[in-house]
């Protein structure tokens, strides 16, 4: 049977990535280049593969699609090499030992994706938004620091709701709802007592958490967190700044705009290489909808855990660097000053967490996993 080039660069995509769920964005930067396709171009060509491997839209024994995330290839292939596709923007080599996906529920249904590697002491890396657990360790942006953590942890990251893997719109989208879905991440891994690893909004949550099951918590590292949302810091000039910015995501978000990509991502990370810049822009679109990452950014703009933090008993190691400009180096100090007992280190650097090009890259990592307990 005679097969379109295209309809065959589609087919052979898919069978490289057959050990995960490719979404639509990433099948049109594989096969078309990134170029604007319509949404019945792309339906036209999945049915010629179908058809060309003998599959139907029925049977979707070969070529499965999975509604709202995008296809998978789940036939049996007779060669044992998984031959790489071309890498997203920003991608970095593949983690030698494959991360495993899978799914739990969160207290009010909501379905949550789990991903679980290494076979060190648990570290649970609370979920924040900008995640997708498949897509991140194939990326500059999450991908470094995942595959060092993995090879002294087991590493249990997950996409919390709204994101990624995990149902992207859910009826609650709440901080109550966030700490739901962390305790049922750790119930599902069985995981019985563990270090917490919390960067950003996932700060609030782990504290939370901590506190709700200080006997499940080991030890715990907050980085880049907040104690207090935008909302509640009492800066008219950041609620504003905020407020504008959900405007522009609303509106910017996942799109090739370069007007966008300057003021989203050089607000939390100025010092990029390109290669990052671009990773950033893909990760938005497998991250979120632009109205699902609004409805986080408005939540996050409220959360407030000032009243936990003395109740926090477990060992807390507290990082932010000296110039974010997205949360202010006084949030990680207000966290720091509340928590009975913790330990504050400063890094060195502008971006919201620091990067891999950056000096205190190994210091970052350093102080990561001697404090988490690492192996």
């Amino acid at each position: 049977m005679a097969v379109e080039p295209q309809v065959f660069d589609l087919i052979a995509y898919l069978v490289q990535e057959r050990a995960r769920v490719v979404s639509k964005d990433e099948i049109l930067d594989a096969v078309w280049a990134g170029r604007i396709v319509s949404e019945s171009t792309l339906t036209s060509r999945i049915n010629a593969a179908r058809r060309a491997l003998g599959d139907s839209g029925e049977a979707q024994s070969l070529i499965r699609t999975v509604p709202r995330k995008g296809f998978r290839f789940v036939g049996e292939v007779d060669d044992p090499a998984t031959p790489s596709a071309p890498p997203s923007p920003g991608a970095q080599a593949t983690f030698p030992h494959a991360p495993r996906v899978t799914f739990c529920r969160s207290a009010d249904g909501v379905n949550i994706a789990i991903s679980t590697c290494g076979d060190g002491p648990p570290l649970v890396k609370v979920g924040t938004w900008l995640t997708h657990v498949e897509h991140d360790w194939h990326t500059s942006v999450w991908g470094p620091l995942y595959r060092h953590l993995a090879e002294r942890f087991k590493l249990v990251h997950y996409d919390p709701r709204g994101c990624g893997l995990s149902d992207q719109e859910p009826q609650n989208m709440s901080f109550e709802g966030f700490v739901h879905d962390l305790e049922a991440v750790v119930d599902a891994a069985g995981l019985e007592q563990f270090a917490l690893l919390c960067f950003s909004q996932g700060a609030s949550v782990g504290i939370a958490y901590a506190v709700r099951h200080p006997e499940r918590v080991s030890r715990m590292v907050v980085a880049g967190g907040f104690p207090l949302g935008w909302r509640k810091r009492g800066s008219a000039a950041e609620i504003a700044t905020r407020e504008a910015m959900m405007t522009l995501i609303r509106h910017g978000w996942g799109q090739d705009n370069p007007a966008f990509r300057q003021v989203f991502t050089t607000r939390f990370w100025p010092d990029l290489r390109p290669e990052h810049i671009e990773a950033f822009d893909a990760l938005q679109r497998y991250s979120a909808t632009p109205e699902g990452a609004v409805r986080i950014q408005d939540v996050t703009g409220d959360f407030d855990v000032t009243g936990l933090l003395p109740q926090v008993t477990v060992p807390t190691l507290v990082i932010h660097s000296r110039d974010d400009g997205a949360v202010p180096r006084e949030m990680g100090l207000l966290m720091a000053r509340g928590i009975p007992g913790a330990r504050f280190v400063e890094m060195q650097t502008r971006n919201h967490t620091p990067m891999p090009h950056e000096p205190e890259w190994p210091r970052y990592l350093d102080e990561i996993c001697s404090f988490a307990g690492a192996r």
